[in-house]
């Protein structure tokens, strides 16, 4: 009977899915994260690999794995695949795509109104005790109607957060993208406009790219003395996007407004950064996609890869798809 190794508890209809194939499982169940040599060491005996977490699938690991069939992530983004080697190794990987659109781009919504509103902040002078003397003019923060939201990446995410933005607040959109979203633009007037054109119109700026090479510290003290000085940054996508250090820079000098974010560099943050107890910023540990319902979709969608992979079947959410071309 075939293995396969499941790198964290996940949903149990996704593990029966699985098992009803007739597969064997291994679940990994400690609350800490396999190191490459570990995670190289507990593929030995099994057929496939469902990877959830930070499980770097790199060259050395390829090498040292090439009797798997076949590799699912349980995630969209694959920054830490070593794609090219995966096609060189003929090793077949997919992962979650579509399904947590919705979910996400609830989290980038509710960090650009919880921003705009010093909502964290807030919450935490309850907590001091300084809930007291009434000062009119302190802690204000700004309203959203009317603003422009500008999304780098209007993609099935960015597209979301773009149409809850207009229909709540009757924002103006303007986005960059490799190639024009012509439905964003009928369905929103969306505007396309160059990165720099960007950063100068965006009253909310929020990030919806995959992490690469170009995309990699795109957000750096550069990139943010060419925002508004009432902007806000909104990253949901990977922490790796922004320079940290620059963005508190950024904030503490007043060239920025404020900051949301659900991705952080590094990551986890360091609970004395001081992004924490700034009043205009807030940050939430990576939720984007906590929710029941698409955690379930998730899980289910890699257990149904990791099926075709060991029925030697192309995987539906291959992201190396040179793997199955005559």
């Amino acid at each position: 009977m075939e293995k396969v190794l499941v790198t964290r508890r996940i949903s149990e209809n996704a593990l029966e899915l699985i098992r009803n194939e007739g597969y064997e499982l291994s679940v990994y169940s400690e609350s800490r994260d396999l190191t490459p040599m570990e995670l190289i060491k507990m593929c030995e005996g099994h057929a496939a690999l469902l990877s959830v977490g930070p499980n770097k699938i790199d060259e050395h690991f390829l090498n040292s794995c090439k009797h798997l069939k076949g590799i699912a992530l349980m995630s969209v983004g694959y920054d830490k695949v070593d794609v090219n080697a995966a096609i060189k190794q003929g090793m077949p990987i997919s992962n979650t795509p579509d399904v947590l659109s919705e979910a996400t781009a609830d989290v980038a919504f509710l960090l650009m109104l919880s921003v705009a509103r010093k909502a964290f902040y807030m919450h935490k002078t309850i907590e001091r005790g300084e809930w007291g003397f009434f000062e009119p003019m302190k802690n204000l923060g700004q309203e959203l109607y009317g603003k422009t939201l500008g999304v780098l990446g209007l993609g099935r995410i960015g597209l979301e957060l773009a149409k809850k933005a207009k229909a709540a607040y009757g924002m103006e959109i303007v986005y960059h993208n490799r190639s024009k979203n012509q439905n964003a633009e009928r369905l929103l007037d969306a505007t396309y406009v160059s990165f720099d054109e960007l950063l100068r119109q965006s009253d909310v700026l929020s990030v919806h790219v995959n992490l690469t090479k170009e995309t990699t510290g795109m957000f750096n003290l550069t990139t943010f003395e060419k925002m508004k000085p009432n902007a806000i940054f909104i990253n949901t996508a990977r922490g790796a996007i922004h320079h940290e250090e620059d963005l508190i820079t950024a904030l503490q000098n007043k060239i920025i407004w404020g900051a949301g974010l659900d991705v952080t560099n590094p990551e986890p943050m360091d609970r004395n950064s001081p992004l924490l107890n700034m009043e205009n910023v807030c940050v939430l540990p990576h939720i984007g996609s906590a929710t029941e319902e698409t955690r379930e979709k998730m899980a289910v969608m890699a257990a149904q890869n990791i099926i075709k992979a060991l029925k030697g079947e192309r995987m539906p959410q291959v992201i190396n798809p040179e793997m199955y071309q005559a």
